[in-house]
């Protein structure tokens, strides 16, 4: 029987590259682990305690570490994706290899736009922003926008690479990504959004 194994990702933010490493599951439960980049400047950890794991990331997008503390499903079975505070991006991801190594390579190209482009544009890549927010005036027209608690009443906040949708009557929010190509491709293939809706 093989081994269930979990990759975990994140950027170096010494060195700027990816960095993806599996670990078991069977060492997760047990002990926790250590995810280091090649080049020795940053490691990713994980702790558990016996009802929760402790992570320290290492974020490749704003330089400092943050910490997160999540269930042993979210760390062992799901795919999940954890945000940076400063930016709002999502800066690690825990899941199956195949999952982790497509997000780390958007990420990638995420931190190479956000280098190249500097602070001084409200957006981190205008023309996707602009063809996202038309897409979702579209969807918008046709009645495509609605909220699982049952309202269609919602308000958004355009960010710097990210279009939140939220429900005027639950608050329930919906992160809308438009910062990359694939963002774009993804939203095209919606002809509906839903919120997710607080009980």
């Amino acid at each position: 029987m093989r081994e269930e194994m979990r990759a975990f990702g994140y950027l170096c933010p010494k060195c700027g590259k990816t960095v993806l490493k599996a670990r078991s599951v069977f060492a997760l439960e047990a002990s926790g682990a250590e995810v280091e980049c090649d080049c020795g400047g940053s490691a990713l950890t994980v702790s558990f305690d016996g009802e929760r794991y402790r992570l320290t990331v290492p974020c490749g997008l704003c330089g400092e570490t943050h910490t997160a503390v999540c269930s042993p499903e979210q760390v062992l079975e799901k795919a999940t994706a954890l945000a940076c505070a400063g930016t709002k991006q999502f800066c690690c991801f825990i899941g199956p290899e195949g999952t982790v190594e497509k997000q780390l390579r958007e990420l990638a190209i995420l931190a190479e736009k956000e280098k190249r482009q500097g602070e001084n544009e409200a957006f981190l890549d205008n023309v996707i922003m602009y063809e996202v927010l038309s897409e979702l005036r579209d969807i918008a027209a046709r009645g495509g926008i609605s909220c699982a608690c049952g309202s269609r009443r919602y308000g958004m906040e355009v960010r710097r690479s990210a279009v939140d949708l939220i429900c005027r009557d639950c608050g329930a929010r919906l992160r809308v990504p438009a910062a990359t190509d694939r963002d774009l491709d993804d939203l095209c293939c919606h002809m509906k959004l839903v919120l997710p809706g607080k009980r």
